[in-house]
């Protein structure tokens, strides 16, 4: 998706709202006509005498037929969302009256917006940057009290600044080198090497932390894959209704009740944790139960935590070391959680806190230490970076750019310590500063924009 010149000067409309049948609808118009083709089918105030950000009732009509009764919102140019006259009639939220006063519009010569077009165009009139774009989609689609803190973040700019800042730096150095090459045959040197070593050193050093920051960052947006696995009837059932505080899974004393995955998501201190409730790990000559276990082994492999749940009132010290030890092999973070403490065996819980001491000790049949095992959860996220303010990365995007400019940043470090010439050196900058400009827009091509803003909603 790519627009012409000729389409930015278009006046667009679209739904605002979800669709379907609500109280009331929202539709948006933007564009240097907005104000003046709504003017012409409202009936109430004339539109183009009243201020900008001010709300007026009437009506809107198709000749003398009345579509319905409205509020209509303007915002006059460039204190607006697209930085263009914006135009939102606020209707009731029946589909046939939403179709209508799309349909008037579009007779009067107003297009139809492509999905993030409005957004698209607030990043083209300079509104914001690319990253703080993306940061709009990712807002609307949070889910969660951080995946909201992290897009509001981002949308306010604190990311944007932060690559701004890097690219400003390098692009005086760049500029340095690219003076020398005018000088060739005078020995002159504006840009001291020994300087450009500590900038780009330091500049690699915050990339490398963005780029760590990512798997933290990945967790915020799209949650937590949360493997509960552990032998037959050990009550990962049990556990997964308990957190979800719902029947989710069906529960019994037969071993293998459960033959293949159950998912739902529950927020643990703000972060969107998917459990997945596994068939049991075990030995079976059943068929399909062992396409489960089979299955099981492959979800672990993949997942971002597992939950070890094992029973106290059916099984030994022997039996839990050698699955720890299969566990620790699979090189995932993984909880041991130890459950039916009401059952347990006697010595079995004094035994596990002297080999085990990081051992959640539950019931999840009693609900009892839920609130413990959820505390332990959170911890392994590592929420502390993102809770004191330190920029992370949520977007594939950014990560991908961030570590093309690390590769970059690192051709210009054995550049120096080669002494290759000043156009290598000047190539290798330009190639970080390319892909630190992608991340914000400053440099774009129309397939790129056209790849982000795609995956939009059409009224956003």
């Amino acid at each position: 998706m790519s627009f012409s010149l000729a389409e930015r000067e278009d006046t667009i409309i679209a739904l605002a709202t979800p669709q379907g049948v609500g109280a009331i609808a929202v539709i948006r118009l933007s564009g240097k006509d907005a104000i003046k083709v709504t003017n012409e089918v409202f009936f109430g105030k004339n539109l183009e005498n009243q201020p900008s950000h001010t709300i007026h009732f009437g009506t809107i009509r198709d000749g003398e037929k009345i579509i319905d009764e409205v509020l209509v919102s303007i915002f006059k140019a460039p204190k607006s969302f697209t930085k263009e006259n914006v135009v939102e009639i606020s209707t009731h939220g029946s589909s046939y009256i939403i179709n209508q006063v799309l349909k008037l519009f579009v007779r009067k010569g107003v297009r139809l917006a492509k999905p993030g077009e409005f957004t698209q165009r607030a990043f083209l009139n300079g509104q914001f940057d690319l990253a703080q774009a993306e940061a709009v989609a990712d807002l609307i689609h949070a889910d969660s009290e951080t995946s909201h803190q992290a897009a509001l973040n981002q949308m306010r700019g604190g990311f944007s600044s932060e690559i701004q800042e890097l690219r400003n730096q390098l692009i005086h150095f760049a500029s340095m080198i690219e003076l020398e090459l005018d000088f060739t045959e005078e020995d002159v040197e504006f840009a001291s090497r020994n300087d450009l070593r500590v900038l780009v050193e330091r500049i690699l050093r915050i990339v490398e932390e963005l780029i760590l920051s990512f798997d933290l960052g990945n967790v915020i947006k799209n949650g937590v894959p949360t493997v509960i696995a552990g032998k037959p009837n050990a009550g990962k059932s049990t556990l997964l209704n308990a957190l979800l505080n719902e029947e989710k899974a069906i529960v019994s004393d037969i071993a293998g009740t459960t033959r293949d995955f159950i998912e739902d998501e529950i927020s643990i201190g703000g972060v969107i944790f998917r459990f997945i409730d596994t068939a049991g790990l075990r030995e079976t000559t059943d068929t399909i139960e062992a396409i489960g276990v089979s299955r099981t082994q492959e979800k672990m492999k993949t997942a971002s935590l597992i939950l070890y749940l094992f029973d106290l009132s059916d099984t030994d010290l022997v039996e839990i070391n050698r699955d720890i030890n299969k566990l620790e092999n699979l090189g995932v973070p993984f909880l041991k959680v130890a459950n039916k403490t009401d059952k347990a065996k006697e010595n079995i819980i004094s035994e596990l806190k002297s080999q085990h001491p990081d051992t959640i000790f539950i019931s999840a049949g009693q609900k009892e230490n839920l609130e413990g095992l959820k505390a332990r959860i959170l911890e392994l996220v590592n929420l502390d970076k993102f809770r004191t303010g330190n920029t992370i990365v949520t977007n594939v995007r950014h990560y991908d750019s961030l570590t093309k400019t690390r590769e970059s940043l690192l051709d210009v470090l054995t550049g120096l310590d080669n002494q290759v010439t000043n156009d290598f050196l000047a190539m290798d900058i330009r190639r970080a500063l390319h892909y630190l400009g992608e991340i914000t827009g400053a440099v774009t091509t129309d397939d790129l924009l056209a790849n982000i803003f795609s995956k939009f909603c059409i009224g956003k």
